[in-house]
């Protein structure tokens, strides 16, 4: 099937419903070659996917994941999700893993998905494990980390198992240079389905479709973002762009509530009184060294631009769970939990709660 897929793919003619459905089937299957798979992906990425394609994949890959009992008090709350499709190559350090930290802190139940490092030093399991707070959880742990402590992780390998079958494939196309659909399922994916989520992309033209795959899965509030950096990627005269709220330069955005429609705009760091800071102020490294730039920022240590970022996306976040008014909002609330070393007394209990 993949085969015949592949072709109409390279006709640049779109995927029904059911063609995603048997596609999964064989990319799941161990049965057909990393390269039929790799193959099948790259033409997909050639021809470009749709909103509807990868609502449809996000859809088919769910059925197939590991899904925790979430307690019915959490669901009656926002669930909250921050994080980035990764991709920027910018190696930043783990900002949107300090905003769930800061979030948790506010009261709101976050539900992180994360993985291992892909295209940086540090992922978010890593920094996460550095922080002293427990990544391999199981469905219940998980569950019950969430309901008693407002934030636990979910790592994607145990909840995902058939991407075991696909990853040969992914590492072809990444041998060759392209990126698959794949590159965008992550936050599709989260096993708790959070109804909120703050989600980064690399790319500003990807902040709609993402929006809009997400509204189409019933995530109720949410909001996609890439940040501009004012300077290209050093050795290169392109434009560089961050999955995160940029400190540095403008911010586009898609964003959405399920009862008030869907925005797309843009606005500039300089609505914030932000400090002035670099690229290289916001550069991480390994794990211990990311771990040492969360600590010292919720214990008031680092009060640079690096808090900077972190607050700012804070303040988003907040927003999008509804536990700020409006992104301004967000910003004064983030300082208060900062200040009065509540997020730092957060990060502390997970850690406890993790031995």
């Amino acid at each position: 099937m993949l085969d015949t897929l592949t072709k109409d793919l390279q006709q640049h003619r779109a995927l029904s419903d059911e063609a995603i459905t048997a596609a999964i089937s064989d990319l799941v299957s161990e049965s057909i070659a990393p390269e039929t798979k790799a193959d099948f992906l790259a033409a997909l990425a050639t021809k470009g996917e749709t909103v509807e394609e990868i609502a449809a994949f996000a859809v088919e890959l769910r059925k197939l994941s590991i899904q925790p009992e979430i307690d019915e008090t959490v669901r009656q709350s926002e669930l909250l999700d921050v994080c980035g499709t990764g991709g920027d190559r910018l190696n930043t350090f783990n900002i949107s893993t300090c905003v769930a930290i800061i979030a948790a802190s506010a009261g709101i139940h976050v539900a992180k998905h994360g993985n291992r490092a892909i295209t940086s030093q540090c992922g978010s399991s890593e920094v996460l494990e550095a922080l002293g707070i427990s990544v391999d959880l199981g469905p219940t742990e998980a569950a019950q980390m969430l309901r008693d402590h407002h934030f636990a992780f979910f790592f994607a390998p145990k909840y995902h198992p058939a991407f075991k079958h696909i990853a040969p494939a992914r590492k072809l196309c990444a041998e060759r240079g392209t990126r698959t659909i794949f590159n965008f399922m992550g936050p599709l994916l989260n096993p708790a389905r959070p109804t909120a989520q703050l989600v980064g992309v690399p790319r500003p033209e990807y902040c709609e479709p993402i929006a809009r795959v997400l509204q189409r899965l019933g995530v109720r509030r949410g909001m996609v973002v890439c940040g501009r950096m004012p300077t290209g990627v050093e050795g290169s005269n392109e434009v560089a762009h961050l999955d995160e709220i940029s400190t540095l330069d403008v911010t586009q955005f898609a964003e959405f509530y399920q009862d008030r429609g869907f925005h797309t705009s843009e606005f500039g760091a300089s609505m914030f009184p932000l400090q002035p800071g670099t690229l290289r102020d916001l550069v991480g490294g390994d794990r211990h060294a990311n771990a040492a730039i969360i600590r010292n920022i919720l214990n008031n240590t680092d009060r640079g631009p690096r808090r900077d970022a972190v607050q700012l996306n804070t303040a988003a976040a907040l927003f999008v769970a509804g536990r700020a008014k409006s992104i301004f909002d967000g910003w004064e609330i983030t300082a208060q939990l900062l200040d009065s070393g509540c997020a730092e007394h957060k990060l502390a209990s997970l850690a406890a709660a993790s031995h």
